[in-house]
């Protein structure tokens, strides 16, 4: 890979995001914006059309979380490679997206050269985590400490489960999660059922609740 010919795919459900990142990044002269998504499900086909050499990703979107796009796309584009910009250092995140094969962890109060920086040290094949994220969470990462009890329940969830779990999370009708993910009703049912009795929980309200406090559901959406 050179540095003369960049591509990145800009993955956030803000267009004033996008716009920012793409003004910022046009800027540099080997960085190509090739496509543009605005919620994880977009971006996987994105990059699957695309094979871009970046993806600069959100993880809070609809339809399908960054952490869920990037599973997806580091199993079909393990070239790609992957940097996450979000609002919050959750521990949980950061060390769920390095073992999934991500380059970079960046907060959105980043500067524009952290951006950059990171970019091109993932075109090395090296990580990059945001100077503002404390040495703990390195630490934490590195030490690989036990999960809470929430998150191991979260992780018996299949992929497929997870995106059912987070479209329900988002309110969406059992015909629509079906026709989004071209399965009949009753499979989506299925998959409901299971996901609560994985999860231990009894109806929709304690759903959304258990999505919100791990952060897959944005509030502020």
């Amino acid at each position: 890979m050179t540095a003369s010919n960049v591509t990145i795919v800009l993955a956030d459900d803000h267009t004033i995001v996008r716009q920012g990142l793409a003004k910022l990044l046009e800027g540099e002269p080997h960085f190509k914006i090739v496509g543009e998504a605005e919620n994880g499900r977009e971006a996987v086909s994105q990059v699957e059309a695309l094979r871009p050499d970046i993806v600069l990703m959100d993880i809070a979107m609809p339809l399908l979380n960054g952490i869920e796009a990037t599973r997806q796309i580091k199993k079909f584009a393990p070239q790609t490679r992957v940097i996450i910009l979000s609002m919050h250092s959750h521990d949980r995140y950061i060390n769920e997206l390095f073992g999934l094969g991500a380059s970079g962890y960046l907060l959105k109060n980043s500067t524009g050269a952290d951006i950059i920086n990171a970019i091109h040290a993932a075109l090395k094949g090296n990580t990059y985590l945001s100077p503002s994220i404390s040495r703990r969470v390195i630490e934490d990462y590195i030490s690989m400490k036990s999960k809470s009890s929430q998150d191991d329940l979260y992780s018996k969830l299949s992929d497929r489960e997870r995106e059912v779990f987070q479209m329900i999370a988002e309110g969406r009708s059992t015909r629509e999660i079906a026709d989004i993910l071209c399965v009949s009703p009753s499979t989506v049912k299925t998959h409901r059922a299971k996901i609560m009795e994985k999860l231990q929980i009894d109806n929709i309200s304690q759903l959304i609740q258990f999505a919100i406090r791990l952060g897959i559901v944005d509030i502020q959406s």
